[in-house]
């Protein structure tokens, strides 16, 4: 394994930090959660605290005895496992790579193939592949902030691109396959983060990667989620076209003809083709009415987010009081953080359109104070959407 520039314990103080999703504040954070009240009166403030870490994992200070056993507590390990662990090349490939070390997921014989095989990409085989998709699975869950997602999931994306270009053709598809559904995991996040660019590029990615596998069914899915981008796109047209050729690559199961319908309609909706629009959402609905179907790929097609997915189009149509309708039926705390928010921004949005000021305040407050704990930017911008009336002007300028 290539060696790096620090001694292996700082290295390994990074991973352990990094496989968390911990910044180096949150984890000066958690430091002070873990230390009693005699202990937590002599450590520095956190913004301290942080400086002394990052000096930690660069290697040019050493954690004193009473700061590593706080690390240990933190990080629910023992000192041997941080400061001696014989899985050095574990650590140092994490390191190098930036794929976070997943505490507890893998054995130490799961992890070393795993790094011989990053040494030569020719060794992937089956066990590589699915120790790939397992850390892609663990960090598409809903708690995680969506630029959170985009960190993980770019790292992730990059081993598994090294890997496709110098596979042997048995597992090459299988990676390729894996690497479409990342692309198009991070393009979806930079969508909920706010990032209609950085959106667009990823799915433009997801595409190309799909179409290169000659999987027709992930091509069709990468297309109806190109589709959903409405607020990154220009041009309703071209979403409409969009949601139809991911039905022209063959028949879709039932929740991914419904994703591809949902979002030709909110083409429609942003063109302002009213009966076209409402024929599609009662297409969606009537597959989403169909049975259960096993669906590989990872988005959320509840009938909470066609509900939202619903009230979007009818919002856009100028329709307020069918949007409200639904979005009452679709309790934010069902769907994902950010999604939940951004149905929250949406409901505020619908409410002012139908004059209900105290309703769209209260709602709007809601859905900001979610937005800003959860790093929902798309529900920010949406809510700067909300056409507060004059007399409310004052709570505009304070929500906003």
């Amino acid at each position: 394994m290539v060696d790096v520039a620090v001694p292996i314990w700082a290295a390994r103080l990074r991973v352990l930090r990094r496989g968390r999703l911990w910044s180096q504040r949150e984890l000066a954070a958690r430091l002070l959660e873990v230390t009693d009240e005699t202990e937590r009166d002599r450590l520095p403030a956190p913004e301290s605290l942080a400086r002394t870490i990052r000096f930690w994992e660069s290697g040019e200070q050493r954690p004193d005895e009473r700061h590593a056993e706080l690390l240990c507590r933190a990080f629910g390990v023992d000192e041997a496992e941080l400061f001696v662990g014989e899985a050095a090349g574990t650590t140092l490939w994490h390191y190098l790579t930036g794929v976070p070390l997943l505490p507890g997921a893998f054995t130490a014989e799961e992890e070393e193939r795993t790094g011989r095989a990053i040494e030569a990409p020719q060794r992937a085989d089956d066990a590589t592949v699915g120790y790939f998709r397992a850390i892609t699975d663990a960090y598409t869950r809903a708690g995680l902030r969506p630029a959170e997602q985009i960190d993980v999931l770019r790292a992730v994306h990059a081993g598994i691109e090294e890997f496709h270009r110098d596979a042997g053709s048995p597992v090459r598809r299988d990676l390729l396959l894996l690497a479409a559904e990342n692309a198009e995991q991070i393009s979806r996040m930079h969508h909920e983060n706010g990032d209609p660019d950085g959106a667009l590029a990823w799915s433009d990615e997801a595409i190309r990667e799909a179409h290169e596998a000659a999987d027709a069914l992930l091509e069709a899915y990468t297309l109806a989620q190109r589709s959903g981008l409405s607020d990154a796109e220009d041009d309703p047209g071209h979403l409409v076209d969009l949601a139809v050729a991911a039905r022209e690559h063959g028949h879709l199961p039932p929740r991914m003809d419904a994703l591809s319908r949902h979002h030709e309609a909110q083409g429609h909706a942003l063109a302002g083709d009213l009966d076209m629009c409402l024929r599609r959402l009662e297409e969606s609905a009537q597959s989403l009415a169909e049975p259960e179907d096993d669906t590989p790929y990872h988005f959320d097609c509840s009938p909470e987010a066609h509900n939202t997915l619903c009230a979007g189009c009818l919002v856009e149509l100028g329709r307020a009081g069918g949007a409200i309708e639904l979005l009452e039926q679709a309790p934010a705390k069902i769907l994902p953080t950010y999604a939940a928010a951004y149905a929250l921004a949406r409901k505020a949005h619908a409410y002012a359109d139908a004059h209900e000021r105290e309703q769209s305040v209260e709602t709007a407050r809601q859905a900001f104070a979610l937005a800003r704990r959860t790093g929902a930017l798309r529900a920010m911008r949406e809510l700067v959407r909300v056409q507060i009336p004059p007399q409310r002007a004052k709570h505009r300028r304070i929500l906003l």
